[in-house]
């Protein structure tokens, strides 16, 4: 059974920079995408980054340029390196993975960590 368990959440101002892990556990590095989504409150859910086991990513226009996923495979650790962060950022941030990136459901979750981001 995967388990993914996020952190690195927190309060901002306008410009500044946070970076968000995942630790996984029960799988392998080559056997998932991983990727993260946020949801503001009010708002559906956005999936912003993906990862696959090639190492190759892909942003939603969103957070282009301003974000970047990565990971540790040896550490079993999936990270997200936000910077510029801007008040539309604030939202919960989950990690998550699925079989193939082009899949369109994520089959496991992280438990979520809430970036709030000031103006």
């Amino acid at each position: 059974q995967v388990q993914l368990v996020a952190s690195g959440g927190d309060s901002v101002q306008a410009g500044g920079s946070l970076r968000l892990s995942c630790v996984a556990s029960g799988y392998t590095d080559s056997d998932y995408c991983m990727g993260w989504i946020r949801q503001a409150s009010g708002k559906e859910r956005e999936g912003i980054a993906t990862i696959d086991t090639d190492g190759k990513t892909s942003y939603a226009d969103s957070v282009k340029g301003r974000f970047t996923i990565s990971k540790d495979k040896y550490k079993a650790t999936l990270y997200l390196q936000m910077n510029s962060l801007k008040p539309e950022d604030t939202a919960m941030y989950y990690c998550a993975a699925k079989d193939l990136c082009w899949y369109p459901a994520w089959n496991y979750w992280g438990q979520g960590t809430q970036v709030t981001v000031s103006s």
